[in-house]
């Protein structure tokens, strides 16, 4: 039983290994090996073994497997042997002979050596009364069967070579069976299809003289070569896909309208500029000539997939058919919307784009069927290049509108394209369309306002062309947007939303006219939602700012320099006391501590229920300011604290530090910063030299005071200490 359950598992890999190895599903024969003689026959044997010991049934249309082996190696005499003995037997040779495998061993592999079966020996006594075992299933005549994708004995001939046996393989085949020639696999391919795939031209060749051989006239060879596939393909494209020129001059020299085929989908012409074959797209046209159709998916044609590969075959194509310019695809693209797409450098169009523009300049007003002409698809990706390109030819192009009556600028804003902004601001004879409005009634300020982009709005804000005033058609001002952007409840009062409202009031933007009760929207969260936000913030910073309190604690009981001496005048007091850099670091030490112990004793309120939610968001905020107060002078501390022990022997070192830690400091505010350097310029062309940086200076200022208040008591402080002690003594 072990035996026997040893050999069964045997067989069963054999007969696995057979398959994955005797498939020859289309697109695999090119990329894998072709098998050698001997290992097709020996698959052969081994699967016939498996399926005598097992009984497996093979599918009734499976192809035979002695003539898919011999097929497969391209034994002309092999196929020849099976032939005969089919017919003298009334049915196919299921199990290899002697004779059949001397004939195998007579042939060469596709490598060229010669094929040895001395393995097979075994398997030769199995064979009795023809080959027709007691547990054999119903065969079919030896022609008619197919592999497992539905491919005829002819589909593997073409495509595993086409070296002398091959050609003779396919002769035998076609003499015996020529509908062969036509015959398709599940896939739809011929065996047309599957030689020109392989790459084997002389295959080609052969097939293609079959298929004239007997035709009463030219529309059988017609029919042959313009035979399409389940991709709705010719042979031709496989030649194109494949990049064989020779394959595609063979082609089209015996149909010189195979180009133009088929009449509905993906033309050669289109595949060859898709995988951007340069040489064969030139050879499709050299040779189609008129002939040639330039059609591609989704109603595309040949230039449209060019614009997207490069000048160079955009250049062929707008020689070959410049017509082709106007033609849409189904979403009313022409290849000018295409190749707005492309960005060129910063300051140029790029080429194809301008190609395609000076082929034809009407093609800039053909809009797509959601109006959108190509400035508004360059406008979108931010192709300052080709939009300033665009202009620079058709200056009116500047005024077309999309469906949502929006210009590229507005287009720019709403994808948040801040380079074309700054251009179309900057640029004079684009003036008048700064304060066009959709259909919604909202100019590119409105857009800005409502993006909460602080640079795109203030490229806006600086040109004082631009309205500050204009209404939409919800009756809303830019300001009265900026309003309701601000964050309602618990939120970070240095964003961006809130510098937007400041500057559009500080220079005198207005609300609209009507009752402000039309725009009174809540858009803050409800209550729960702003409770646990408090909630979160709460537990987080609690840990922060009790850490701080421990370590100002404890460095306030270890300072840098050490004690006294208890036998010395002033025992147990620090030894540097009296120093400036030493009454700094202990108030820089102390703002520390007291401002985390502050921290503390908010969050205790702004974590307890017992509070109301309004207090509690009081006491958070308290927390939040403080906790970086906290931070802010313990970064004093410790660089106060390094200078103190190194500024006597290692000056520079102790400097280095002290700049460090004073740029973390500054770096935790440096958003703040870069908003309110880039809103000086903006206030200043607005509102003049004075009353423009006056009124940002102020709130600079302010601003700085409010964060940076301690500074003033850990530098100030021990100069005032210093000078009464001088003063007294």
């Amino acid at each position: 039983m072990a035996s026997s359950s040893r050999e069964g598992s045997s067989n069963s890999a054999m007969a696995m290994d057979a398959k994955l190895m005797l498939g020859t599903g289309h697109g695999d024969s090119h990329q894998l090996k072709s098998p050698s003689k001997q290992d097709v026959a020996a698959m052969a044997i081994a699967t016939m073994s498996h399926n005598d010991a097992s009984a497996a049934r093979p599918s009734p249309a499976s192809m035979n497997p002695l003539l898919l082996a011999s097929a497969s190696c391209g034994s002309w005499r092999g196929l020849k042997f099976l032939f005969n003995m089919e017919n003298t037997l009334g049915q196919p040779l299921m199990m290899p002979t002697p004779e059949f495998l001397h004939l195998l061993e007579g042939d060469t592999d596709t490598s060229g050596r010669r094929i040895h079966t001395n393995g097979f020996l075994p398997v030769q006594q199995a064979y009795v009364d023809g080959g027709v075992g007691q547990h054999e299933s119903p065969v079919v005549p030896l022609f008619q069967g197919v592999t497992v994708e539905g491919d005829t004995v002819l589909h593997v001939v073409a495509s595993h070579g086409d070296g002398p046996n091959f050609l003779r393989c396919a002769e035998f085949i076609c003499g015996k069976a020529r509908h062969l020639l036509f015959a398709q696999n599940r896939k739809g391919d011929t065996p047309l299809h599957y030689a020109v795939r392989a790459g084997k031209s002389k295959m080609v060749s052969c097939l293609i003289g079959f298929a004239t051989t007997g035709a009463s006239s030219s529309s059988t060879l017609i029919n042959f070569l313009r035979k399409v596939n389940d991709r709705n393909e010719t042979a031709l494209h496989d030649a194109v896909r494949t990049g064989n020129k020779h394959i595609v001059e063979l082609l089209l020299k015996n149909d010189q309208e195979l180009a133009r085929f088929p009449e509905e989908g993906s033309s050669p012409l289109y595949l060859a500029i898709l995988l951007e074959k340069n040489v064969i797209a030139r050879t499709l046209y050299g040779m189609g000539n008129y002939n040639l159709s330039y059609a591609g998916v989704n109603g595309q044609n040949a230039l449209h997939a060019a614009v997207l590969r490069g000048p160079v075959l955009t250049k062929d194509l707008l020689e070959w058919n410049n017509g082709l310019t106007i033609q849409r695809d189904i979403n009313g693209s022409t290849p000018l919307h295409f190749a707005a797409t492309r960005l060129g450098n910063w300051w140029q169009p790029s080429v194809v784009c301008s190609q395609v523009l000076d082929a034809n300049p009407s093609a800039l007003y053909q809009p797509d069927h959601e109006g959108l002409y190509p400035i508004h698809v360059a406008a979108s990706v931010g192709a300052k290049g080709t939009i300033a390109m665009f202009l620079e030819k058709c200056p009116n192009s500047a005024f077309l509108r999309d469906v949502k009556g929006r210009t590229f600028l507005h287009v720019a804003v709403e994808n948040r394209q801040v380079g074309l902004v700054h251009y179309a601001c900057r640029n004079q004879s684009l003036m008048q369309i700064l304060n066009m409005q959709d259909n919604d009634g909202n100019t590119a300020l409105h857009l800005a306002v409502q993006s909460g982009s602080i640079v795109m709005f203030y490229a806006l804000f600086s040109n004082c062309q631009v309205e500050l005033n204009v209404t939409n058609g919800k009756g809303q001002t830019p300001l009265d947007i900026s309003k309701y952007k601000i964050t309602q409840g618990f939120y970070y009062t240095q964003s961006s939303e809130e510098n937007i409202h400041f500057a559009l009031t500080t220079a005198g933007a207005r609300s609209c006219a009507t009752g402000q009760d039309h725009f009174h929207e809540f858009k803050s969260d409800n209550e729960i939602i702003e409770i646990e936000k408090v909630k979160d913030t709460t537990q987080t910073l609690a840990i922060a700012s009790v850490l701080i309190a421990t370590v100002t604690f404890g460095a306030t009981f270890a300072l840098p320099g050490g004690y006294r001496a208890d036998d010395h005048t002033n025992g147990g007091t620090p030894t540097l006391a009296g120093r400036y850099t030493f009454d700094a670091f202990m108030m820089a030490n102390t703002l520390a501590l007291a401002s985390s112990v502050i921290a503390t004793f908010g969050l205790m309120r702004s974590g307890s229920p017992l509070f109301k939610p309004r207090n509690r968001k009081f006491y958070l905020g308290i927390a939040f300011h403080f906790m970086e107060t906290s931070l802010a002078c313990l970064f004093a501390a410790f660089a106060l604290g390094v200078y103190l022990v190194l500024g006597p022997v290692a000056h520079k070192t102790a400097t280095a530090i002290c700049v460090i830690s004073s740029v973390v400091v500054l770096c935790n505010k440096v958003e703040c910063w870069i908003k309110w350097s880039l809103l000086a310029w903006p206030l200043f062309l607005r509102m003049g030299l004075i009353n423009g940086l006056s009124k940002a200076a102020i709130r600079f200022f302010v601003h700085l005071s409010t964060e940076f208040w301690p500074f003033l008591f850990i530098f100030g402080w021990p100069a005032y200490a210093k000078y009464n002690h001088q003063n007294h003594y």
